[in-house]
């Protein structure tokens, strides 16, 4: 059993720009990520980690806090997991653990496959 859950907001989002980069499947073969702000700061309002793009186009912005991190969508997903650590909130999906990461993804592809 696993001990320790991450829940570094700044961690969670190089998780997931881990993940965003390393799916080369369906809609992520041309998904990048870009002009990223390695020694950033997170913030209780958000601070700026890195754009999500496809085929050079936006779909996304990561922020992170001080306990997650967020994925601003440019469109509403079309489903969110229920799961008690990702919440989303018009089109910002909220990543409250590493664990909930591939489950953030699943949510990016099936916005960006419709």
């Amino acid at each position: 059993m696993v001990k320790d859950r991450i829940t570094d907001g700044r961690r969670i989002g190089q998780l997931l720009a881990s993940e965003l980069t390393g799916l080369q499947r369906g809609p992520f073969a041309d998904i990048s990520v870009v002009d990223a702000d390695r020694d950033v700061e997170p913030t209780p309002d958000g601070a700026f980690a890195y754009r999500v793009t496809a085929n050079d186009t936006e779909v996304a912005v990561v922020e992170v806090t001080p306990e997650t991190a967020r994925l601003v969508l440019n469109a509403e997903p079309v489903t969110v997991p229920e799961r008690n650590d990702i919440t989303a909130d018009g089109g910002t999906v909220v990543v409250h653990s590493g664990a909930a990461v591939k489950a953030t993804v699943d949510v990016l592809e099936q916005t960006l496959s419709r």
